[in-house]
């Protein structure tokens, strides 16, 4: 049985790619500081191993895995405006430990968690090749990220993949509380007859894929035979949902008609105004494909939600 290490993993996409890899015959570790992250977002197979990245002494409890996928980061840019040096050093110290564990392991793979707030406002659809300049301190630690793994997949011959996520939703996400994507963040809202906020006129677009779908990525990823020495994809859905739209989608499923608070946007620098993936690379190299639509992404969240009400941690709104 192939061992796969999680780190951050009982947090939200950590928990869904543990639980599903589990039940896929994979030996799980979910490694977590428990900062943010819940034991309970796991399923009992999970083996949970409480642990800081940023400590050599911790990742060595966990000993000799297969696999990696490193997903702890302080992972929203709010996180950066709290916390600046520790929010930094969890990303850039916190990935260097995981590389260092997986040359000393001899480790097959080691997947991580990029972002597509790398690219900016870059002309949509969002290309791997394209020129990026970070537009913010969180997106300056995962492009960290994706440069130091480049040198050293070529110094150590330690096979990396970086994945630029663009806006992740699904179940599970309440932990995060507001540093929940803005599907959950919109739902639980709607829940408490509270009417969305929405920056703007809404017109701004994300390209909102699935937690289901990030873990199809990395399962095409742990089984390609294909060695890249180091890479990055884009994982999407290569459809642009202005915000607004987002709203009717989740009335129909709730069969709600609340209407949406349009408020001048606050943040004056680095916003986002547009996000598409372009998904030929991960398509023609791993042969991945979306599998979840935005309306039965919703759909279930909202079914889930009536049968099990847990209250998010905070609201951003």
């Amino acid at each position: 049985m192939e061992k796969v290490l999680i780190t951050g993993g009982c947090g939200f996409i950590g928990s869904n790619a543990a639980n599903i890899l589990t039940a896929e015959g994979y030996k799980v570790v979910a490694f977590d500081n428990l900062s943010l992250g819940k034991k309970s977002n796991l399923d009992s197979a999970v083996e949970a191993v409480e642990g800081d990245v940023q400590k050599a002494e911790d990742l060595n409890r966990v000993g000799p895995v297969d696999y990696i996928i490193h997903l702890a980061s302080a992972s929203s840019a709010p996180m950066f405006s709290e916390n600046l040096i520790g929010s930094v050093a969890n990303n850039v110290i916190g990935h260097l430990e995981v590389l260092e564990y997986a040359r000393r392991n001899n480790v097959k793979k080691v997947l991580f968690a990029s972002s597509s707030s790398i690219y900016g406002n870059n002309p949509i659809p969002l290309t791997e090749d394209q020129l990026v300049t970070p537009p913010n301190f969180y997106a300056v630690t995962k492009h960290s990220q994706e440069e130091l793994s480049h040198v050293y997949a070529q110094l150590y011959n330690v096979e990396i993949i970086g994945f630029r996520f663009m806006s992740v939703y699904g179940l599970h996400e309440e932990h995060k509380g507001r540093f929940a994507n803005l599907v959950s963040q919109f739902i639980w809202g709607m829940e408490q007859g509270k009417s969305p906020v929405i920056y703007g006129d809404g017109s701004q677009t994300r390209d909102l894929v699935n937690v289901k779908d990030i873990v199809s990525a990395f399962k095409l990823a742990l089984k390609t035979p294909k060695k890249f020495g180091f890479t990055v994809f884009n994982v999407g859905t290569a459809r642009a949902i202005p915000i607004r739209d987002v709203i009717a989608i989740i009335n129909q499923a709730r069969g709600s008609d609340l209407k949406a608070q349009f408020v001048e946007n606050p943040i004056r620098s680095g916003y986002i105004s547009s996000q598409q993936a372009d998904l030929s690379k991960i398509k023609k190299e791993l042969g991945y494909q979306e599998s979840v639509t935005l309306e039965e992404g919703i759909a279930e969240i909202v079914a889930h939600r009536k049968n099990n009400p847990v209250p998010p941690a905070s609201l951003s709104y």
